[in-house]
């Protein structure tokens, strides 16, 4: 009889046990379910394996989502800051693929807990949960099966939120690369002007879709007519962004000054509110008369463009420190030159100078200047088109390191 009892007992409590893990599991799923947050679902957690499963000791870690190989304790019962924080603990659970019992001669980090937990996504784990002072043993096997399956739910229902996250961010990102790409579009002039008196043409190759190489064109009417390169610092959105406010800046300056000194003094105040020495522009502009034959132009910290004359090159270098960062400019310097004959000045970035080969090697000055010597005859169209060619052969397969952008302009 006494014994029928203990077996009616023992029915009884694995039955409770049964039902216990059902109700659990349901509302665990149900919170997933109604997208409640990963705080609540790891203080669910620690409420289910402390007071329903009877855990005296708890420790859930994940990967951090800010620092690169490094995981933290994000659900804890009854541990200490120095274990919670404990790297050593981190460094031996990272050691298992499967449920593992902690042994009495293993690391004394783990000598607080009874098993360990891990959690694989593929072959990549997602979360350790270390368990200890389990109160009652009745049932362990059961026990323990069913507290893996609870943090194996909710380790990968806090991976999907990570995932789905991630994804949201670069939905977002990739409709503001769009947005910016659609923007530096309809900044980069798709087409510059050809008549027998001068020639313009261009190349942008952006390294990242998104550059921060800009190049502009505009005609007074008048025989004069400006060109600009310049390079912002910074990559993707940001210098797209920027990009669209300092060709708005100079579109509205240039009519109001009529020399370019008081030019780029007015243009370096006006980025330098707009960027608080945030970043910073290097900037070529020059000024033809094709009426006089003559050039006006102010290098703004930016690479020297090559001038094409006579036979002989000369490198623009005469201006000034780089747009956006001083309050005021140190000194600014126009230098003036008479074209004699056909002309050809190239500008460019220093994405160009920084063209790498297979040998590791750098196009250089002495590779721009070379090549100019040998193609400077060119019409502009036909001289950047070699350009591209040699810019090809030069990289082979390697890839482009930083943006390029070429500005021609030939003087016939």
């Amino acid at each position: 009889m006494n014994r029928e009892i203990a077996v009616l007992e023992k029915l009884e409590k694995e039955l409770s046990l049964k039902e216990l893990q059902i109700k659990s599991l349901l509302t665990i799923t149900q919170a997933i379910n109604d997208n409640v947050s990963a705080d609540g679902l790891f203080n669910m957690y620690r409420s289910f394996l402390s007071w329903e499963m009877g855990i005296n000791k708890m420790g859930l870690f994940i990967p951090s989502e800010t620092e690169l190989n490094s995981w933290i304790c994000v659900s804890q019962i009854n541990l200490e800051n120095k274990i919670i924080n404990h790297e050593r603990i981190v460094e031996n659970i990272l050691k298992f693929n499967r449920l593992h019992t902690i042994k009495p001669d293993e690391d004394e980090s783990l000598r607080d807990f009874d098993i360990v937990i891990p959690v694989f996504h593929k072959d990549r784990p997602i979360a350790y949960s270390l368990i200890g002072g389990i109160k009652s043993k009745d049932d362990l096997y059961n026990k323990i099966q069913f507290i893996t399956t609870i943090t194996n739910i909710i380790a990968v229902a806090i991976e999907n939120k990570k995932l789905f996250k991630q994804q949201i961010q670069q939905e977002r990102l990739k409709r503001e690369i769009e947005l910016a790409r659609n923007v530096q579009q309809m900044l980069i002039p798709d087409k510059l002007p050809k008549n027998d008196q001068y020639e313009l043409s261009s190349i942008y190759q952006p390294h990242f879709n998104i550059g921060g190489d800009y190049l502009d064109f505009i005609d007074f009417k008048n025989g004069r007519f400006i060109f600009c390169i310049a390079d912002i610092s910074g990559k993707g959105v940001a210098a797209a962004l920027l990009m669209a406010n300092f060709q708005a800046m100079i579109q509205s300056l240039i009519y109001q000054y009529r020399d370019l000194e008081t030019f780029i003094f007015a243009l370096n105040q006006t980025v330098l509110r707009v960027t608080k020495s945030d970043k910073f522009i290097t900037f070529f502009i020059g000024e033809i008369d094709i009426n006089s034959k003559t050039l006006k132009y102010i290098n703004a910290g930016h690479y020297p463009p090559v001038l094409y004359m006579n036979g002989q090159i000369k490198r623009l270098t005469e201006g000034c420190t780089v747009i956006g960062i001083f309050d005021n400019l140190p000194s600014i310097k126009e230098e003036r030159l008479d074209l004699e004959g056909e002309s050809l000045i190239m500008c460019f970035t220093d994405g160009l100078a920084d063209l790498k080969n297979e040998n590791d090697e750098f196009f250089e000055d002495k590779g721009i200047e070379n090549f100019v010597i040998k193609h400077g005859k060119y019409d502009a169209a036909t001289f950047n088109e070699e350009l591209l060619m040699e810019i090809e052969d030069y990289k082979g397969s390697e890839d482009f390191t930083d943006d390029i952008a070429v500005l021609t302009c030939k003087i016939f």
